[in-house]
């Protein structure tokens, strides 16, 4: 598994050819999800772009319409900024600067985000005991392979903060 690492400037992990995959996938995903299926009802968009005042629901509406956009836009750069960097279909070497950096945690925080409510995992939610009944139950689910994926972004999002803090 890719583990970011501190080389002077920049950010670097290298991935495997199914690394690459993933998290082509993921990314694209989001894009997806922030483009042609941006859609209110979804829980994923409500987790995703919170009621700024849950108890005001017109004052909730008037901040969203002034700050919706930009925010929806600086989400698919971020995914963006994930699909410019990874290497084309092989595996290969990722460098980033602080800017990409960031960039990538906050995407990588996104797809986590929507994962998270799609499987949902909640805030107490064991993930290692979650990902263990998938697989007693049947280990060629695709729970099984999305618990992993959600599992490796977070992994992959803490290799990164911690290299970040370094």
């Amino acid at each position: 598994m890719s583990m970011f690492r501190r080389h002077g400037d920049r950010y670097v992990a290298v991935f495997a050819v199914d690394e690459v995959r993933v998290l082509r996938k993921v990314a694209a995903e989001v894009v997806g999800l922030l483009t042609d299926g941006f859609d209110h009802t979804d829980p994923v968009v409500g987790r995703l772009f919170p009621d700024a005042y849950p108890e005001d629901g017109p004052g909730s509406a008037e901040f969203r319409r002034y700050t919706e956009g930009d925010l929806k836009t600086a989400k698919i750069d971020q995914a963006g900024a994930v699909l410019a960097a990874l290497p084309d279909e092989a595996g290969g070497e990722v460098r980033l600067d602080a800017e990409a950096a960031e960039a990538w945690l906050r995407a990588l925080n996104d797809a986590r985000l929507a994962m998270g409510v799609r499987l949902e995992i909640k805030d107490g939610t064991d993930l290692g005991a979650e990902l263990d009944d998938a697989v007693a139950e049947d280990p060629s689910s695709s729970r099984v392979f999305q618990l992993s994926v959600y599992a490796y972004l977070g992994y992959l999002q803490e290799s990164l903060l911690n290299a970040l803090i370094d």
